[in-house]
Protein backbone atom coordinates (compact mmCIF):
# COMPACT_ATOMS: atom_id res chain seq x y z
CA UNK A 1 0.00 0.00 0.00
CA UNK A 2 1.36 3.45 -1.00
CA UNK A 3 0.32 6.22 1.34
CA UNK A 4 1.05 10.39 0.69
CA UNK A 5 0.45 12.66 3.45
CA UNK A 6 0.70 16.83 3.38
CA UNK A 7 1.38 18.32 5.82
CA UNK A 8 3.36 21.26 6.97
CA UNK A 9 5.57 22.63 10.05
CA UNK A 10 6.49 26.04 10.30
CA UNK A 11 6.35 29.23 13.45
CA UNK A 12 2.76 29.68 12.72
CA UNK A 13 1.66 26.31 12.40
CA UNK A 14 3.38 24.71 14.82
CA UNK A 15 4.79 21.16 14.85
CA UNK A 16 1.96 18.98 15.84
CA UNK A 17 -0.09 18.28 12.44
CA UNK A 18 3.86 16.57 11.18
CA UNK A 19 3.71 14.83 14.34
CA UNK A 20 0.92 13.18 14.34
CA UNK A 21 0.96 12.13 10.67
CA UNK A 22 4.54 11.00 11.53
CA UNK A 23 3.05 8.72 14.02
CA UNK A 24 0.49 7.08 11.43
CA UNK A 25 3.01 7.03 9.04
CA UNK A 26 5.03 4.60 11.00
CA UNK A 27 2.08 2.73 12.00
CA UNK A 28 1.37 2.43 8.47
CA UNK A 29 5.11 1.52 7.65
CA UNK A 30 4.73 -1.45 10.46
CA UNK A 31 1.97 -3.26 8.68
CA UNK A 32 3.90 -2.81 5.58
CA UNK A 33 3.14 0.42 3.71
CA UNK A 34 5.13 2.54 2.10
CA UNK A 35 4.86 5.98 3.07
CA UNK A 36 6.11 9.93 1.73
CA UNK A 37 5.65 13.02 2.73
CA UNK A 38 4.57 16.40 0.98
CA UNK A 39 5.27 19.30 2.66
CA UNK A 40 6.53 23.10 2.18
CA UNK A 41 10.31 24.71 3.94
CA UNK A 42 8.40 27.67 5.73
CA UNK A 43 10.27 28.63 8.40
CA UNK A 44 10.80 25.83 11.31
CA UNK A 45 9.69 22.82 9.14
CA UNK A 46 10.68 19.73 10.38
CA UNK A 47 11.64 17.63 7.20
CA UNK A 48 15.01 17.09 8.29
CA UNK A 49 13.22 14.97 11.35
CA UNK A 50 10.66 13.51 8.58
CA UNK A 51 13.58 11.87 6.76
CA UNK A 52 15.45 11.15 9.77
CA UNK A 53 12.69 8.92 10.68
CA UNK A 54 13.51 7.12 7.37
CA UNK A 55 10.42 8.53 5.17
CA UNK A 56 11.50 10.92 1.60
CA UNK A 57 10.10 13.91 1.89
CA UNK A 58 9.09 16.00 -1.33
CA UNK A 59 9.73 19.76 -0.86
CA UNK A 60 7.07 21.64 -2.71
CA UNK A 61 7.88 24.72 -4.73
CA UNK A 62 8.31 28.12 -2.87
CA UNK A 63 5.72 30.72 -4.90
CA UNK A 64 6.86 34.06 -3.77
CA UNK A 65 4.71 35.76 -5.53
CA UNK A 66 1.77 34.43 -3.81
CA UNK A 67 -0.30 36.78 -1.82
CA UNK A 68 -0.70 34.40 1.05
CA UNK A 69 2.61 34.48 1.83
CA UNK A 70 1.51 37.91 3.60
CA UNK A 71 -1.18 36.59 5.37
CA UNK A 72 -3.81 37.44 2.97
CA UNK A 73 -6.46 35.31 2.74
CA UNK A 74 -8.94 35.51 -0.24
CA UNK A 75 -12.87 35.29 0.22
CA UNK A 76 -14.44 31.94 0.18
CA UNK A 77 -10.87 30.63 1.40
CA UNK A 78 -10.66 28.81 4.54
CA UNK A 79 -9.70 30.87 7.97
CA UNK A 80 -6.21 29.45 7.80
CA UNK A 81 -5.54 29.61 3.97
CA UNK A 82 -3.05 32.33 4.45
CA UNK A 83 -0.92 28.88 6.21
CA UNK A 84 -0.59 27.70 3.00
CA UNK A 85 1.79 30.10 1.75
CA UNK A 86 0.61 30.03 -1.73
CA UNK A 87 -2.90 29.44 -3.45
CA UNK A 88 -4.70 26.12 -3.46
CA UNK A 89 -4.42 25.54 -7.22
CA UNK A 90 -0.83 26.06 -6.63
CA UNK A 91 -0.46 23.36 -3.77
CA UNK A 92 -2.76 21.15 -6.00
CA UNK A 93 -0.35 21.52 -8.82
CA UNK A 94 2.90 21.22 -6.64
CA UNK A 95 1.29 18.07 -5.25
CA UNK A 96 0.23 16.41 -8.07
CA UNK A 97 4.08 16.51 -9.74
CA UNK A 98 5.39 14.94 -6.51
CA UNK A 99 3.24 12.14 -6.66
CA UNK A 100 3.79 11.69 -10.40
CA UNK A 101 7.44 11.21 -9.12
CA UNK A 102 6.63 9.00 -6.57
CA UNK A 103 4.28 6.89 -7.93
CA UNK A 104 4.63 5.98 -11.68
CA UNK A 105 2.24 2.71 -11.34
CA UNK A 106 -0.64 4.91 -11.07
CA UNK A 107 -2.38 7.19 -8.26
CA UNK A 108 -1.31 6.37 -4.47
CA UNK A 109 -3.91 4.03 -2.72
CA UNK A 110 -4.10 7.08 0.11
CA UNK A 111 -3.82 10.53 0.25
CA UNK A 112 -3.92 12.22 3.88
CA UNK A 113 -3.80 15.85 4.17
CA UNK A 114 -4.02 17.45 7.47
CA UNK A 115 -3.70 21.12 7.22
CA UNK A 116 -6.38 23.87 8.15
CA UNK A 117 -5.32 25.50 4.86
CA UNK A 118 -6.58 23.41 2.49
CA UNK A 119 -10.31 22.31 1.81
CA UNK A 120 -13.10 20.85 -0.63
CA UNK A 121 -11.59 22.62 -3.73
CA UNK A 122 -8.14 21.20 -3.26
CA UNK A 123 -9.12 17.80 -2.04
CA UNK A 124 -11.35 17.65 -5.60
CA UNK A 125 -8.54 18.67 -7.38
CA UNK A 126 -6.22 15.50 -5.82
CA UNK A 127 -9.13 12.99 -6.73
CA UNK A 128 -7.09 11.65 -9.85
CA UNK A 129 -3.90 11.11 -7.73
CA UNK A 130 -5.30 9.23 -4.86
CA UNK A 131 -7.92 6.03 -4.83
CA UNK A 132 -8.59 6.80 -1.61
CA UNK A 133 -8.64 10.35 0.31
CA UNK A 134 -8.27 11.01 4.14
CA UNK A 135 -8.56 14.58 6.00
CA UNK A 136 -7.19 14.75 9.52
CA UNK A 137 -9.31 17.78 11.18
CA UNK A 138 -10.31 19.69 14.51
CA UNK A 139 -11.70 22.92 13.51
CA UNK A 140 -15.22 21.63 11.39
CA UNK A 141 -14.79 25.01 9.87
CA UNK A 142 -14.53 23.75 6.33
CA UNK A 143 -16.25 21.46 3.60
CA UNK A 144 -14.45 18.40 3.09
CA UNK A 145 -14.42 15.67 0.16
CA UNK A 146 -12.89 12.49 1.57
CA UNK A 147 -13.33 8.96 2.23
CA UNK A 148 -12.55 8.85 6.09
CA UNK A 149 -12.29 12.06 8.10
CA UNK A 150 -10.59 11.65 11.42
CA UNK A 151 -11.25 14.50 14.27
CA UNK A 152 -9.73 13.23 17.73
CA UNK A 153 -10.76 15.69 19.70
CA UNK A 154 -13.14 15.09 22.80
CA UNK A 155 -16.43 15.85 22.41
CA UNK A 156 -16.68 16.05 18.57
CA UNK A 157 -19.22 13.81 17.14
CA UNK A 158 -20.85 13.37 13.41
CA UNK A 159 -22.95 16.77 13.64
CA UNK A 160 -20.40 18.44 13.42
CA UNK A 161 -19.30 17.41 10.31
CA UNK A 162 -23.23 17.32 8.53
CA UNK A 163 -23.18 19.60 6.36
CA UNK A 164 -18.95 19.89 5.64
CA UNK A 165 -18.83 15.95 4.45
CA UNK A 166 -20.74 13.83 1.78
CA UNK A 167 -22.94 11.39 3.60
CA UNK A 168 -20.09 8.72 2.12
CA UNK A 169 -17.74 9.96 3.90
CA UNK A 170 -16.81 7.17 7.29
CA UNK A 171 -16.07 9.22 10.37
CA UNK A 172 -13.51 8.67 12.46
CA UNK A 173 -14.76 10.72 16.08
CA UNK A 174 -12.76 11.54 19.45
CA UNK A 175 -9.89 10.70 21.36
CA UNK A 176 -10.29 6.74 20.85
CA UNK A 177 -8.62 7.49 17.36
CA UNK A 178 -6.08 9.80 18.77
CA UNK A 179 -2.69 9.29 16.93
CA UNK A 180 -0.33 8.72 19.72
CA UNK A 181 2.59 6.74 19.06
CA UNK A 182 2.98 3.04 20.70
CA UNK A 183 5.41 4.18 23.53
CA UNK A 184 1.93 5.99 25.05
CA UNK A 185 0.27 3.05 25.42
CA UNK A 186 3.24 0.62 26.47
CA UNK A 187 3.89 3.31 29.14
CA UNK A 188 0.01 3.65 30.27
CA UNK A 189 -0.03 0.49 33.07
CA UNK A 190 2.99 1.57 34.69
CA UNK A 191 1.98 5.34 34.84
CA UNK A 192 -1.76 5.00 36.14
CA UNK A 193 -0.22 2.52 39.25
CA UNK A 194 2.23 4.63 40.50
CA UNK A 195 -0.87 7.44 40.03
CA UNK A 196 -2.84 5.32 43.40
CA UNK A 197 -0.74 7.75 45.72
CA UNK A 198 -0.08 10.60 44.30
CA UNK A 199 2.83 12.86 45.16
CA UNK A 200 4.36 16.12 44.08
CA UNK A 201 7.59 15.35 42.90
CA UNK A 202 7.66 16.43 38.97
CA UNK A 203 6.23 19.24 37.44
CA UNK A 204 6.26 18.98 33.27
CA UNK A 205 5.73 22.35 31.28
CA UNK A 206 5.00 21.39 27.66
CA UNK A 207 3.52 24.68 25.99
CA UNK A 208 3.83 23.38 22.26
CA UNK A 209 7.06 22.64 20.09
CA UNK A 210 7.72 26.43 19.03
CA UNK A 211 5.79 28.75 21.60
CA UNK A 212 6.11 31.34 19.21
CA UNK A 213 4.27 33.25 22.16
CA UNK A 214 6.98 32.16 24.90
CA UNK A 215 4.31 30.96 26.55
CA UNK A 216 6.71 28.84 28.68
CA UNK A 217 8.45 32.07 30.09
CA UNK A 218 5.23 33.11 32.35
CA UNK A 219 4.53 29.66 33.27
CA UNK A 220 8.25 29.12 34.74
CA UNK A 221 8.09 32.86 36.32
CA UNK A 222 4.45 32.07 37.73
CA UNK A 223 5.91 28.83 39.32
CA UNK A 224 8.90 30.96 40.66
CA UNK A 225 6.35 32.21 42.92
CA UNK A 226 4.68 29.20 43.74
CA UNK A 227 5.08 27.81 47.46
CA UNK A 228 6.46 24.97 45.94
CA UNK A 229 8.33 21.68 48.06
CA UNK A 230 12.38 22.39 47.66
CA UNK A 231 12.56 19.01 46.12
CA UNK A 232 10.44 19.36 43.30
CA UNK A 233 12.07 18.81 39.78
CA UNK A 234 10.58 20.99 37.05
CA UNK A 235 11.02 20.03 33.29
CA UNK A 236 10.72 22.19 30.36
CA UNK A 237 10.41 20.54 27.32
CA UNK A 238 10.53 22.54 23.73
CA UNK A 239 10.97 22.20 20.19
CA UNK A 240 14.81 22.46 18.28
CA UNK A 241 13.09 25.67 16.73
CA UNK A 242 11.76 27.35 19.25
CA UNK A 243 12.22 31.16 19.06
CA UNK A 244 12.97 32.09 22.61
CA UNK A 245 15.32 28.63 23.54
CA UNK A 246 18.42 30.47 24.99
CA UNK A 247 15.72 32.99 27.39
CA UNK A 248 13.81 29.70 28.80
CA UNK A 249 17.85 27.98 29.16
CA UNK A 250 18.74 31.35 31.13
CA UNK A 251 15.94 32.04 33.39
CA UNK A 252 16.16 28.53 34.63
CA UNK A 253 19.58 29.50 36.47
CA UNK A 254 17.40 32.02 38.89
CA UNK A 255 14.33 29.49 39.32
CA UNK A 256 13.92 28.69 43.41
CA UNK A 257 13.73 25.37 42.73
CA UNK A 258 15.42 22.74 40.30
CA UNK A 259 14.29 23.48 36.40
CA UNK A 260 15.73 21.36 33.33
CA UNK A 261 14.87 22.73 29.86
CA UNK A 262 15.17 19.30 27.30
CA UNK A 263 14.81 19.80 23.55
CA UNK A 264 13.89 17.62 20.62
CA UNK A 265 12.74 14.91 23.15
CA UNK A 266 12.53 11.14 21.88
CA UNK A 267 10.86 9.89 25.34
CA UNK A 268 7.75 12.13 25.51
CA UNK A 269 5.76 8.91 27.21
CA UNK A 270 8.35 8.16 29.38
CA UNK A 271 8.56 12.04 30.95
CA UNK A 272 4.82 12.06 31.38
CA UNK A 273 4.67 8.96 32.84
CA UNK A 274 7.08 9.91 36.03
CA UNK A 275 5.78 13.30 36.17
CA UNK A 276 3.02 14.58 38.61
CA UNK A 277 1.17 17.44 37.00
CA UNK A 278 1.68 18.86 33.79
CA UNK A 279 1.28 22.58 32.66
CA UNK A 280 0.32 22.59 29.10
CA UNK A 281 -0.99 23.86 26.03
CA UNK A 282 -4.27 23.08 24.65
CA UNK A 283 -3.21 21.11 21.49
CA UNK A 284 -2.42 17.34 20.57
CA UNK A 285 0.04 16.76 23.28
CA UNK A 286 -3.46 16.77 25.44
CA UNK A 287 -4.36 13.26 24.08
CA UNK A 288 -0.25 12.07 25.13
CA UNK A 289 -0.88 13.17 28.79
CA UNK A 290 -4.40 11.86 29.01
CA UNK A 291 -3.22 8.42 27.81
CA UNK A 292 -1.10 8.18 30.82
CA UNK A 293 -3.57 9.53 33.17
CA UNK A 294 -1.32 12.63 33.75
CA UNK A 295 -3.59 15.85 35.57
CA UNK A 296 -2.84 19.04 33.71
CA UNK A 297 -3.25 22.50 34.14
CA UNK A 298 -4.28 23.55 30.34
CA UNK A 299 -4.10 26.81 28.43
CA UNK A 300 -5.50 27.68 25.33
CA UNK A 301 -2.67 29.45 23.63
CA UNK A 302 -4.17 29.52 20.61
CA UNK A 303 -7.75 29.93 19.04
CA UNK A 304 -8.76 26.66 17.61
CA UNK A 305 -7.22 24.98 21.48
CA UNK A 306 -10.08 26.75 23.19
CA UNK A 307 -12.49 23.87 22.42
CA UNK A 308 -10.09 21.09 23.42
CA UNK A 309 -9.22 22.40 26.74
CA UNK A 310 -12.94 22.91 27.22
CA UNK A 311 -13.82 19.22 27.17
CA UNK A 312 -11.12 18.17 28.69
CA UNK A 313 -11.62 20.71 32.00
CA UNK A 314 -15.66 19.54 31.72
CA UNK A 315 -14.37 15.84 31.63
CA UNK A 316 -12.22 16.06 35.16
CA UNK A 317 -9.01 15.73 33.58
CA UNK A 318 -7.41 19.12 34.06
CA UNK A 319 -7.83 22.59 35.43
CA UNK A 320 -7.86 25.50 33.04
CA UNK A 321 -6.32 28.87 33.50
CA UNK A 322 -5.56 31.41 31.03
CA UNK A 323 -2.15 33.60 31.26
CA UNK A 324 -3.42 36.21 33.46
CA UNK A 325 -4.74 34.00 36.15
CA UNK A 326 -2.06 31.48 35.76
CA UNK A 327 -0.46 32.53 39.00
CA UNK A 328 -3.64 32.35 40.90
CA UNK A 329 -4.35 28.87 39.68
CA UNK A 330 -0.83 27.30 40.83
CA UNK A 331 -1.25 29.03 44.10
CA UNK A 332 -4.75 27.13 44.47
CA UNK A 333 -3.61 23.65 43.36
CA UNK A 334 0.11 23.30 44.72
CA UNK A 335 -0.86 25.10 48.40
CA UNK A 336 -3.93 22.71 48.40
CA UNK A 337 -4.09 20.64 51.42
CA UNK A 338 -6.05 18.29 49.17
CA UNK A 339 -3.70 17.89 46.57
CA UNK A 340 -3.06 14.43 46.68
CA UNK A 341 -6.83 13.79 46.21
CA UNK A 342 -7.53 16.51 43.62
CA UNK A 343 -4.36 14.61 41.45
CA UNK A 344 -5.97 11.04 41.82
CA UNK A 345 -9.32 12.20 40.79
CA UNK A 346 -7.99 14.24 37.74
CA UNK A 347 -5.65 11.18 36.68
CA UNK A 348 -8.66 8.86 36.83
CA UNK A 349 -10.58 11.12 34.15
CA UNK A 350 -7.76 11.74 32.29
CA UNK A 351 -7.16 7.91 31.70
CA UNK A 352 -11.30 7.62 31.16
CA UNK A 353 -10.72 9.66 28.01
CA UNK A 354 -8.14 7.89 25.74
CA UNK A 355 -6.29 4.39 26.23
CA UNK A 356 -3.77 5.16 23.27
CA UNK A 357 -4.37 3.03 20.68
CA UNK A 358 -5.58 5.31 18.20
CA UNK A 359 -3.11 5.24 16.10
CA UNK A 360 -3.37 1.42 15.52
CA UNK A 361 -7.48 2.03 14.80
CA UNK A 362 -6.86 4.15 12.18
CA UNK A 363 -4.00 2.65 9.95
CA UNK A 364 -6.70 -0.63 10.62
CA UNK A 365 -9.09 1.36 8.75
CA UNK A 366 -6.93 2.29 5.92
CA UNK A 367 -6.13 -0.66 5.20
CA UNK A 368 -9.57 -2.71 5.34
CA UNK A 369 -10.51 0.13 2.93
CA UNK A 370 -8.07 0.69 0.55
CA UNK A 371 -10.25 -0.61 -2.30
Amino acid sequence: MRVAFRTDASLEIGTGHVMRCLTLASMLRSRGAECIFLSRAHEGHLLEQIERQGFTAFVLDEHPSSSLQKGVTADGQPPHAAWLGTSWENDAGDSQSALSTFSSMGPVDWLVVDHYGLDIQWERAMRESCIKLLVIDDLADRAHDCDLLLDQNLGRDAADYASRASRNTHLLMGPEYALLRPEFSEARDASLRRRSSPTLQQILVTMGGVDKGNFTRQVLMALNDCPLPEDVHVVAVMGPHAPWLADIRELTNGMRVATSVKVGVTNMAELMSVSDVAIGAGGSTTWERCSVGLPAVLASIAANQERITQAVVQSGAALECDMDSMHSTFMDLFASRDLPSRLAAMSRAAAAVTDGEGAQRVSGEMMCRKQ
